[in-house]
């Protein structure tokens, strides 16, 4: 098989992916993640996941390329990753007591051959109070993640459901699409 490059230096996704205990790279696209002028989350997501993809695929043209991007979804706004404390706290209050939807787009591609992905999470935060928040947010500094928690940890004492299809993408790659598109890459999964 051809080399098996992630277009990510996300940590997250790359634990995830070696779960399918295929042998890859990592390298970093550089991809503007800035929304368009209009664009809503879900075609954000897709754009960036293909863009990731392309833009390393552009240096390595021979082998097969993984990108993928999560956009949180507030009520049509998109949310990404608070960069720090203040602004985690502030998405958290906005999150708070409400569902909040989580598109998660994967895309695997060589040359011009694209296979696409999205995975849609709802979590349906409980109504915190600012010291919740603020624990959370100190314990935890979820600055990286978009939406500001980390699901795997003590972010899951924040909501009262998940509903998901893949509980791997709201880590942020979804392993089971993803495992499909490698699946019609010509990858022999298991």
């Amino acid at each position: 098989m051809p080399a098996l490059i992630l277009a990510s230096t996300s940590r997250y996704r790359s634990e995830l992916l070696t779960r399918l205990r295929l042998e890859f790279d990592v390298a970093r696209p550089n991809v503007d993640e800035s929304a368009l002028r209009g664009e809503n989350p879900t075609a954000l997501a897709q754009r960036l996941a293909l863009a990731k993809a392309a833009a390393i695929a552009a240096q390595a043209p021979d082998a097969w390329v993984i990108g993928s991007d999560q956009v949180a979804d507030l009520a049509g706004a998109a949310l990404g990753k608070s960069g720090g404390r203040e602004a985690a706290i502030a998405q958290l209050q906005a999150m708070s007591g409400h569902a909040v939807a989580f598109h998660t787009a994967v895309c695997v591609l060589r040359d011009d051959i694209r296979f696409t992905a999205m995975d849609t999470t709802t979590v349906r935060f409980r109504a915190l109070d600012i010291a919740e928040i603020e624990r959370y947010v100190d314990a935890e500094q979820p600055f990286d993640c978009a939406g500001s928690f980390k699901s795997e940890g003590l972010g899951i004492t924040l909501f009262d459901a998940i509903e998901s299809h893949d509980p791997t993408a709201l880590i942020g790659l979804p392993l089971i699409a993803t495992a499909r598109l490698l699946r019609q890459a010509g990858y022999l999964l298991p």
